[in-house]
């Protein structure tokens, strides 16, 4: 099976290529950035077609979908940037369309979007809402559409959050009593488990649909 997976040298989607190879699947991965810096190459990195292209010029990386069965949508991010382009709107909800569009023109046979539970602390709540517009409009594609809702993913090397947070998260995520003291359902998945994506390109959930909390609670609605 090839999967190409867009914004495959995020957090995230780094990890849902590095799943996807140990299950012996072709990977391609669209980036901006190309291939991952030096200090994030691992062994499993040489197996993986990079592609440095911009997911809102799919005429640089269309020809890929010639030969892919599935689509990982991993591009996100919870900070905006608008004067250089970097909205909620554009890159948690449009960039979705896009990528999901092409893959349906290129008959690709499942569309897995790597969705949100919930919005971090202190992020408006224009994040949350992009990404339903986003799962709404792509829901009745004729690819068989899978959105796992991840909650707020943390471990080595997040990007946005410090090390003291990490190791915070980590103990919130061991004990269950300490997040409801937040007042809110963090649901939080530790990076290792968030290339659990790839399993749902791989046949998880196959009937496509919601699942609600990412790997760790594979509850679909």
């Amino acid at each position: 099976m090839h999967l190409l997976v867009t914004g495959g040298n995020g957090f995230i989607g780094r990890r849902v290529c590095e799943r996807a190879v140990a299950d012996g699947h072709d990977v391609t991965s669209v980036a901006r950035s190309g291939p991952p810096a030096p200090e994030h190459r691992e062994s499993w990195t040489g197996a993986v077609e990079w592609v440095a292209a911009d997911v809102f010029a799919p005429h640089e990386w269309r020809d890929r979908l010639a030969t892919a069965d599935r689509l990982v949508h991993s591009v996100g991010t919870i900070d905006e940037a608008p004067t250089a382009g970097v909205t909620f709107e554009r890159i948690n909800g449009d960039s979705a369309l896009v990528a999901a569009l092409e893959a349906e023109r290129a008959g690709v046979d499942r569309v897995v979007y790597v969705s949100s539970s919930t919005k971090p602390p202190l992020v408006r709540e224009a994040y949350l809402t992009a990404r339903r517009r986003a799962e709404a409009a792509i829901a009745d594609l004729d690819p068989t559409v899978v959105v796992p809702r991840f909650g707020p993913v943390y471990g080595p090397d997040q990007p946005h959050f410090p090390a003291v947070a990490n190791r915070l998260f980590a103990a919130v995520g061991r004990f269950e009593p300490v997040a409801r003291l937040f007042g809110v359902d963090l649901s939080l998945i530790h990076i290792s488990d968030g290339g659990s994506a790839a399993g749902f390109a791989d046949g998880g959930s196959a009937n496509g649909g919601t699942v609600e909390g990412g790997p760790a609670d594979d509850r679909t609605r």
